[in-house]
């Protein structure tokens, strides 16, 4: 059983949508510091202005790269990465280039991967590596996880939330069995509710990613 605060402190509270103003990541940036998120996940453009809504306070800012179809090249990603930290990102989230995970060009892969987190770390700073789980199938999901657990990047992600599918507890399985001690797992795509948040947790997940993180803390706060 968690405490409202420790499960807050694993929620990005998340507003990833194309049309999202300054109005609304101001609110944001507010409801993070009021409910002690971890931090706000939000598109690459929107970091310095979230830093700035969030000066003196220890939310970072989660800026996406390569979001949300991970169809850039290994260059495009890492200037995007670079632009974000300068823009005063604490982590990052990228997503991988599922066409070539779908060619099992794991190669490929394992230089993009090697490349971001290289940029991540020097900075200081967090990165997640987004899959896309909804595209692959279960051995290309381990195989990815088992990458990882060469290269070890921060975390890494079961979805961006834009695909065909979300998270899935057997997908958090999967991740959690192939990618070693050293990376962590966040969930994301389709979590609404604390039932879906405590399962993910519980199959191996350390954070979660979702736009209705105020939901779900306000209904463990009914509960305990």
């Amino acid at each position: 059983m968690y405490t409202t605060r420790q499960m807050a402190g694993m929620i990005d509270h998340t507003n990833l949508k194309a049309f999202a103003t300054h109005d609304d990541l101001a609110k944001l940036c507010a409801e993070a510091r009021e409910y002690g998120f971890a931090s706000v996940a939000v598109n690459s453009s929107t970091v310095a202005f979230c830093r700035e809504q969030l000066e003196g306070s220890d939310v970072m800012v989660d800026s996406t790269v390569g979001f949300p179809l991970g169809q850039m090249t290994i260059a495009g990603k890492a200037a995007e990465a670079e632009d974000a930290i300068r823009n005063g990102c604490g982590e990052f989230d990228y997503v991988i280039n599922v066409g070539h995970a779908r060619m099992h060009d794991w190669g490929y892969l394992e230089e993009e991967m090697r490349c971001l987190t290289d940029i991540a770390h020097r900075a200081g700073v967090l990165i997640k590596v987004i899959f896309e789980n909804c595209y692959l199938d279960k051995e290309e999901i381990a195989e990815l996880s088992r990458i990882a657990s060469r290269v070890k990047p921060d975390y890494i992600k079961t979805s961006t939330g834009f695909g065909t599918g979300g998270a899935t507890v057997e997908d958090v399985r999967i991740m959690k069995e192939n990618c070693g001690p050293d990376v962590k797992i966040k969930a994301a795509g389709g979590i609404r509710t604390l039932k879906e948040a405590e399962a993910m947790l519980e199959a191996g997940a350390s954070r979660i990613g979702s736009s209705a993180g105020i939901a779900i803390i306000e209904e463990m706060k009914e509960i305990v």
